[in-house]
């Protein structure tokens, strides 16, 4: 698939089926996370493949956005193996998860599998219900697997202020 209609026709999808993502596509995702580039190379990514009904019902207590996907990742990173930036006032933990959770996104999309990135969760919580060592914090979660029938992007999916307005040359 053209990147250009990756970016553009990608959605979060609120309403998935019950068929589970194929191994050699969760795969693939699975290693677009792993190329993607992070601060010094430090690769404190953890990704976390939850595909169990009883780990997805935990995950169902803390947040009401997985929307019936039958697989979610977590992504983590470990706070013990990050760059400090001069100055010592930020670290790359969570833009190098974040540039990481994007690859993830931007792959499913592209490997026809749809999914939605989840922030509304209290991230100390959801680490402690799955056991996840103290040295690694959450990020986000993402939903993976197939739109319902009748799910697709939200109205306001097509919205965007233009360039003028979001972008200034110095």
């Amino acid at each position: 698939m053209e990147f250009k209609e990756v970016v553009k026709n990608r959605y979060s999808c609120k309403k998935y089926d019950t068929k589970k993502v194929e191994r050699e596509k969760l795969e693939a995702i699975l290693e677009a996370g792993r190329l993607a580039p992070t601060a010094k190379n430090l690769q404190e990514q953890h990704i976390y493949v939850v595909e169990s009904e009883e780990v997805l019902a935990k995950i169902d207590k803390m947040t009401p956005c997985r929307y019936g996907a039958p697989t979610v990742l977590v992504v983590a990173f470990d706070k013990n193996n990050v760059f400090t930036y001069p100055g010592d006032k930020r670290d790359s933990g969570v833009e190098d998860a974040s540039i990481v959770a994007t690859h993830l996104v931007l792959a499913a999309y592209d490997e026809g599998v749809d999914s939605c990135w989840i922030n509304y969760f209290d991230p100390d919580q959801m680490a402690k219900e799955l056991g996840l060592p103290e040295n690694e914090e959450i990020l986000m979660l993402l939903d993976l697997g197939y739109a319902s029938e009748g799910a697709g992007p939200l109205a306001n999916h097509d919205s965007r202020k233009p360039l003028s307005e979001t972008v200034s040359y110095l």
